[in-house]
C-alpha cells in the first residue's frame, strides 16, 4: 500500500503497478485500460508517493508475474548488481535529482545503464518535465556499428524508408535514390513490404544489396518482414544485413507478434554467421510503440509507457544496431493528440537511452489523430536536441504504403542545418566522394549525368 496526502485529502494506491499507472501523464491508452488517474490531483499524489519509493523495490516487487512472463524473468535474471551499486541507495525522486546533476555525466550514465531496469527508468520519467527528459537523454551516449558508425556526438542519421503500396521495384528504387541524393540513408535503407511473398522479399533484398554494393555505400539494408521470414531468406542465401522485428514489453504481447526470446536469439546468431558487417556486428533492428501491449490485451494492468520501457529490455538483450519507437503510429486510441505524442516520444527516447540503447524515433501520426505536421516539427526538434540517434526519411513525409505521416528527407536537412548535426562519418565521406554534398555537408547541385540519376533512369 502506498499513500500521499494532497490538499488535506489522503490518496491510497494498492500496489506498485497501480501507483505507476496513476503517476503517468494523461494519455488516452491508459484511460482506455482504466488504469489512469481520475484527476490531476490524484496524479500528483501518486507522483509524490512514487518519489519516495526506493529503486531496490523494483527488484523485489515485479509488475508482471515472474512465473508467467519471460520478459520479467529476463529483466530480473540479467540485472547487473555491480552496475546498480552506485545508485542502489536512491529513491525514485533521488534518482531524478542525481540524473540531472553534474555527477551523472556520459561516462557515469554508461556505467550504471546495465543496473537500471525498465521499470526504474519508467518510474523516474513520470517525475520529470519535458526539459528533464531532454537534458538527461542528451548526456546518454550509445554507439553501434555495422557498415558505419551510429550514435556519435554531434551527429544524427536517417532511415531511408522507400515503401511502395505494391512493392514495385522501380518505385522503391526511385524513392531510394531520391533519398540518397538528399543525403539520407546512413542509418539503414529499410523497406516495409506490402507482401509476405518470400520470392518478392528475396528480390527486395537483392535489389538493396545491389545498389549498396554497386555504389560502395557505407550503410546497411533491411526488409522489415517478420523474423521467421528473414530466417527463411537467410536459409535461401539472400543477402540479409539486419534482422528486423517489432517487439513488446510482455511475453503475451510478443506471443501475439509470433515471437519469443529464443526465436530472436536464433535469428541473431544466423545473421552473425553471415558476417556481412565491416565495422561491427550489431545485426538487429527493432521497432516498438506505446499501446502495443494494450492492443493485444496483454498489459497485465500495467500502464502503456511502462510496458513500452519493458520492451527495451528485450531489445537490450540483443545489442541492436537500431531501435525506434513508432510513437504516433498506433493511433489516437493510445496517444490522442499532438501533446500526448510529443510527451510519449520524449519519454521513449529518454528511457531507451538511459537503458543503453541506440534509440531513434519515427516522428509520426495517423490521419485520424488530433495532430499535425507542426506537432511533428516540435517533436523532431526536441528529440534532435536530446541526441536522437536517427529519424525516418519518407518522400514528402507521406508514407503511401503504410498510410501515415512521418518525416521527410527535407526534415532531415532542416534539423542538420538548425543544430549543426552531421551524418555518420563514413556516410558523410561517401556523400562528398559522390559529389552529393560538399566538405561542410551541404547539398550540391546534382548533374544530369550523376551515376545515381543514371541508375534511376533504368540501370537498377
Amino acid at each position: 500500500m502506498y499513500q500521499a496526502t494532497l490538499s488535506r485529502r489522503s490518496y491510497r494506491f494498492n500496489d506498485l503497478r497501480q501507483l505507476m499507472a496513476k503517476a503517468s501523464p494523461a494519455r488516452s491508452g491508459d484511460y482506455l485500460a482504466e488504469v489512469a488517474a481520475e484527476s490531476a490531483e490524484e496524479r500528483m499524489a501518486a507522483r509524490l508517493a512514487l518519489a519516495e519509493v526506493p529503486l531496490k523495490t523494483f527488484l523485489q516487487q515485479v509488475l508482471v508475474p515472474y512465473e508467467e512472463d519471460e520478459v520479467t524473468r529476463l529483466i530480473i535474471d540479467s540485472h547487473d548488481a555491480v552496475a546498480f551499486a552506485p545508485i542502489s541507495h536512491l529513491t525514485v525522486g533521488d534518482f531524478r535529482d542525481w540524473l540531472l546533476s553534474e555527477q551523472a555525466d556520459s561516462a557515469m550514465l554508461a556505467q550504471v545503464a546495465a543496473g537500471i531496469t525498465p521499470e526504474m527508468a519508467a518510474a523516474v520519467s513520470k517525475l520529470m518535465r519535458n526539459q528533464d527528459l531532454i537534458l538527461v537523454a542528451k548526456k546518454c551516449r550509445v554507439v553501434t556499428r555495422f557498415r558505419n558508425t551510429l550514435g556519435l556526438p554531434g551527429r544524427i542519421s536517417v532511415r531511408l524508408q522507400p515503401n511502395h503500396p505494391t512493392d514495385s521495384l522501380q518505385g522503391i528504387a526511385a524513392s531510394m535514390l531520391d533519398g540518397l541524393l538528399y543525403g539520407s540513408g546512413d542509418a539503414v535503407v529499410g523497406i516495409n513490404p506490402a507482401s509476405d511473398s518470400l520470392p518478392l522479399l528475396e528480390k527486395l533484398n537483392y535489389m538493396l544489396d545491389d545498389v549498396i554494393q554497386r555504389f560502395a555505400i557505407p550503410t546497411q539494408s533491411c526488409v522489415l518482414t517478420h523474423v521467421t521470414n528473414t530466417l527463411r531468406l537467410m536459409e535461401r542465401g539472400a543477402p540479409v544485413d539486419l534482422v528486423f522485428q517489432s517487439i513488446a514489453g510482455t511475453e503475451a504481447a510478443n506471443t501475439g507478434f509470433g515471437i519469443n526470446l529464443a526465436l530472436l536469439a536464433e535469428a541473431q546468431q544466423a545473421a552473425l554467421s553471415l558476417n556481412r558487417g565491416t565495422l561491427g556486428n550489431n545485426v538487429m533492428y527493432f521497432e516498438t510503440g506505446q499501446g502495443s501491449c494494450l492492443s493485444a490485451n496483454a498489459h497485465h494492468g500495467v500502464d502503456q509507457q511502462t510496458c513500452e520501457a519493458r520492451a527495451y529490455a528485450v531489445a537490450r538483450r540483443f545489442s541492436p544496431l537500431l531501435i525506434n519507437t513508432v510513437v504516433g503510429f498506433i493511433g489516437p486510441e493510445y496517444l490522442y493528440d499532438g501533446k500526448q505524442i510529443i510527451r510519449a516520444g520524449l519519454e521513449d527516447h529518454f528511457c531507451g537511452k538511459l537503458l543503453g540503447l541506440p534509440l531513434g524515433c519515427d516522428v509520426c501520426y495517423t490521419n485520424h489523430a488530433e495532430a499535425d505536421q507542426d506537432d511533428m516539427d516540435t517533436l523532431l526538434t526536441l528529440l534532435a536536441t536530446a541526441g536522437l540517434t536517427f529519424l525516418i526519411g519518407v518522400p514528402g513525409a507521406d508514407d503511401i504504403m503504410l498510410n501515415y505521416q512521418s518525416t521527410s528527407f527535407h526534415d532531415a536537412l532542416y534539423i542538420r542545418e538548425l543544430l549543426g548535426l552531421k551524418h555518420a562519418p563514413e556516410f558523410a565521406d561517401w556523400l562528398v566522394k559522390m559529389h552529393i554534398t560538399d566538405e561542410l555537408g551541404r547539398l550540391r547541385d546534382t548533374a544530369s549525368n550523376h551515376p545515381l540519376l543514371l541508375a534511376l533512369q533504368g540501370e537498377v
